[in-house]
C-alpha cells in the first residue's frame, strides 16, 4: 500500500524539486491555495511508523541513509532561482499521510500557521556555529596569565621531590577548576558576541569526538537565525572571533544555511 511521505512546506510557484525521494522515486508537489507540500510516494509497509520504531532500534545505517535522503529533499526545495534560499517548513522524519485527501486537510486545518511561519521566515536562514578547543594550549594561556599559578609553581620548584609532587597536583586540580570556569566565561561571551549580528539564537547539544569526527572537543554548539542583510557581518565576527582566539586554542566553524527546524 503507497502513502505520502511529507518533508517540508513552502510557497507556491516556487522551482521544481530536482531530486530522488527517500526511496528514490519522484519528489512532487500536492498544493493547497498558495502552499505547496513537498511530498513522494513510499510503501507503508517499508515506512510504517511501527517499522520505522523497529529500524531505529535494529537498522541503525537504514534510519541513518533515509534520514539524509529527507534531509537532502528539503535542503533543495530551499533553493530557488538565483540561488535564492527560500522559506520552508521543515517536517520531522517519518511524517506520512495515507491519502492525498488526509494530507490537503492537514494544509487546511493549520493554513494560517503555516503561512505566519512561512512570512516569518521570509528573509532569514538558519545557520549553524561550533567552537572546539585545544584545551592544553587553553590552559597554558591561563597558567601564563595566573600570577598565583606562577608564585605557587617558584615555590615548588624549592621544594624537596616528594612534597613538590603533591603540590604540584593541588595546582592542577585548582588550574583544571579555573579552565571550567573559564571556558564557560568565554563560550557565553562568544555567543553573545554572535548573535548580536541575527535575529535567534540558541544553544544545542555539545556532540562527543565520534559524532564530530574532529581532532579537538567541540566546547559550543550554537543555531542562529540569520536575516540575509546581515549574513556578511554575522560571518565577518565569526572570522574575527576565530583570528582573535586562535591562540589561545579556540578554534570556528559556521556552516548553513540549513532547513530551520530550530526556529519554526
Amino acid at each position: 500500500m503507497k502513502g505520502l511521505y511529507l518533508y517540508c512546506i513552502r510557497g507556491q510557484n516556487s522551482p521544481e524539486v530536482s531530486v530522488k525521494g527517500i526511496d528514490g522515486g519522484e519528489v512532487f508537489v500536492i498544493g493547497y491555495q498558495d502552499l505547496e507540500a513537498i511530498v513522494s510516494g513510499v510503501d507503508l509497509g517499508e515506512f510504517g511508523s511501527v517499522e520505522i520504531q523497529r529500524k531505529a532500534k535494529e537498522d541503525l545505517e537504514w534510519i541513518k541513509e533515509k534520514a539524509q535522503a529527507h534531509e537532502k529533499v528539503i535542503e533543495k526545495a530551499m533553493i530557488g532561482k538565483s540561488k535564492k534560499v527560500l522559506p520552508v517548513i521543515p517536517m520531522k522524519f517519518g511524517t506520512i499521510f495515507k491519502t492525498k485527501e488526509k494530507l490537503q486537510e492537514t494544509l487546511k486545518k493549520h493554513y494560517s500557521q503555516f503561512e505566519k511561519g512561512l512570512g516569518y521566515l521570509e528573509g532569514k536562514q538558519e545557520w549553524a556555529v561550533k567552537v572546539y578547543l585545544n584545551r592544553k594550549a587553553f590552559e597554558n594561556n591561563l597558567k601564563k596569565a595566573s600570577i598565583v599559578v606562577q608564585e605557587k609553581e617558584k615555590e615548588i620548584a624549592q621544594l624537596p621531590e616528594g612534597t613538590a609532587y603533591f603540590m604540584q597536583k593541588q595546582i592542577d586540580g585548582a588550574v583544571s577548576k579555573e579552565v571550567d570556569k573559564a571556558l564557560e566565561n568565554y563560550t557565553e561571551s562568544f555567543f553573545e558576541s554572535i548573535k548580536k549580528y541575527t535575529e535567534l539564537g540558541a544553544r544545542g547539544k555539545i556532540l562527543e569526538k565520534e559524532l564530530t569526527g574532529k581532532r579537538l572537543p567541540m566546547v559550543l554548539n550554537a543555531i542562529f537565525l540569520v536575516s540575509e542583510k546581515n549574513l556578511e557581518d554575522f560571518a565577518k565576527e565569526i572570522n574575527n572571533l576565530n583570528k582573535e582566539f586562535k591562540t589561545k586554542g579556540f578554534t570556528f566553524e559556521y556552516s548553513g544555511p540549513w532547513p530551520p527546524y530550530n526556529f519554526i
